[in-house]
């Protein structure tokens, strides 16, 4: 539930694929910018091109297809994961402190967003225990099986978060073959498109955007040119 006494939050969306060295960066800036009060909080959402990026808790035996696609180590926690065309990436950086007062709370809320968008698709997602990211669960010849449709991996900087959620709209689910998707080899992964629910991206923001006003604060737009200046 958003805190009826903090400040909005800067909404910003990246109109063409992000290198992901670039969107690291900027968000290193960015976080630092927050920390200092020079800037408001901000969610960024945006594409990458194809890749695989490994957390602080990533297993080489994980990395199946080394050669498949670039992967980059990166400050956030949990194993590798995918991103590229068609997935959604939600990167949010919050004073988690001031919002929520732990990391175990705003990963929480972090899940339920993403949940409250599914289910404008009428997608059922839920938690699996145990694990981080939101789930869906689908009929097969030998019951209910779980498939990954949201990930989730933050890091904190001066209590301040960045990186944050990638949900699957319509990405090349294959690429995931070049991984164990967040070290899970139990369950395999989705998307909307997958389960039957043909989008485009504009509707996948605006969704997501009214979830996260009513869960966490208001928003105002941000240059999407400007999403790491200091003024925010």
């Amino acid at each position: 539930m958003a805190l009826p006494s903090t400040p909005p939050v800067a909404w910003s969306v990246a109109r063409a694929p992000v290198p992901y060295e670039t969107a690291s960066a900027a968000m290193v800036a960015r976080v630092d910018a927050i920390a200092s009060g020079r800037s408001s909080e901000l969610v960024w959402l945006l594409e990458h091109p194809p890749l695989y990026t490994a957390g602080t808790s990533a297993k080489p035996q994980d990395l199946i297809a080394p050669s498949r696609l670039p992967v980059h180590r990166t400050g956030r926690g949990g194993q590798y994961t995918y991103h590229g065309p068609g997935q959604r990436v939600a990167y949010v950086m919050l004073d988690v402190r001031r919002r929520f007062g732990d990391v175990r709370a705003f990963v929480a809320a972090l899940e339920d967003w993403i949940i409250d968008g599914l289910a404008e698709f009428d997608v059922r997602g839920v938690r699996r225990q145990g694990q981080i990211g939101v789930w869906v669960k689908r009929p097969g010849p030998d019951g209910e099986s779980f498939a990954k449709i949201a990930a989730i991996g933050v890091r904190l900087s001066r209590w301040v978060s960045s990186h944050g959620v990638s949900l699957n709209v319509a990405p090349d689910l294959a690429d995931y073959t070049g991984i164990v998707p967040c070290g899970i080899r139990d369950a395999g992964v989705t998307s909307l498109a997958e389960l039957g629910r043909i989008t485009d991206m504009d509707k996948v923001d605006a969704i997501l955007r009214a979830a996260f006003e009513r869960r966490f604060a208001t928003t105002t737009e941000a240059a999407p040119d400007r999403f790491a200046a200091p003024s925010g």
